[in-house]
């Protein structure tokens, strides 16, 4: 694990420049970007004291590409407005290896004028870059995709579970399966890394319970039912209790091996 003032000499050596504060980082910039695991990470970063807020004059902007709550994101963006700073939230979608190749999904909201004042920045970060509404919308998408994404992995875990009791060869039922309605890019990612036992973190299961924990929290402020986020949230909580909570999140797989005495593999 590389440690916070190592990964800031190793930004430093390919031509960055360092700060000794958020403040200092925000002071004479037109653009501000954060990037931190959760909304009491991004308010720390934004209002601590010596923060990014206090270095931010009027007419200058935040863009907050952190997934988090997107209440908190509304809220954040409030207390900025106060100060006639800008705030657009842009989380990201695509886990590690599109960060690493600079094809990741970035759903951004806020105002569409400074929006598009910075479209061309986020598309140099990453494959496409999707304007989809008001401050929060960035993050309540995200959350849709990480709903989707955790129920799609469960789903093709119980199928090739079943596979695998019934004394199926899962490559096989994947090469029969994939290509067909039921197939999916999770599918196609997630099933070759499983029956390869291979469970080395593109996305790792904590932060995955974390976004399904924001989901929840703002599915219950707005009174919209999610049984099924639920359920799988559970199922990610026992992954992580069984030590798998640094794992990649294709582990909700041993959670079906677990109740069923078998191990989904070649």
């Amino acid at each position: 694990m590389i440690l916070k003032k190592e990964a800031v000499d190793e930004l430093v050596s390919v031509g960055a420049k360092s700060a000794d504060s958020g403040k200092a980082v925000a002071e004479g910039k037109e653009v501000v970007f954060t990037m931190v695991p959760n909304s009491p990470n991004v308010e720390a970063a934004l209002f601590n004291e010596n923060g990014i807020a206090e270095g931010l004059s009027e007419g200058e902007t935040v863009i907050d590409m952190s997934s988090i709550n997107p209440l908190a994101s509304q809220g954040f963006a409030k207390r900025l407005a106060e100060q006639k700073v800008g705030f657009l939230d842009a989380p990201v979608s695509g886990g590690e290896p599109k960060a690493i190749d600079g094809s990741i999904a970035i759903m951004v909201g806020g105002d569409k004028d400074l929006f598009e004042k910075f479209e061309d920045i986020l598309g140099i970060m990453g494959g496409t870059v999707t304007y989809v509404g008001k401050v929060g919308a960035g993050n309540t998408t995200k959350l849709a995709n990480q709903v989707i994404v955790a129920l799609n992995i469960a789903a093709v875990s119980e199928g090739f579970a079943l596979a695998q009791k019934a004394g199926l060869d899962p490559e096989m039922v994947f090469n029969a399966i994939h290509t067909g309605l039921a197939g999916s890019t999770v599918m196609d990612a997630k099933i070759p890394m499983i029956i390869n036992r291979n469970f080395a973190p593109g996305f790792r299961v904590n932060l995955h319970i974390k976004d399904l924990q924001n989901a929840l929290d703002t599915s219950h402020a707005l009174n919209v039912s999610l049984p099924l986020t639920s359920e799988v949230m559970e199922i990610l909580q026992s992954v992580k209790v069984h030590g798998d909570g640094d794992s990649d999140h294709s582990a909700i797989a041993k959670f079906y091996e677990n109740i069923n005495n078998i191990e989904i593999k070649k």
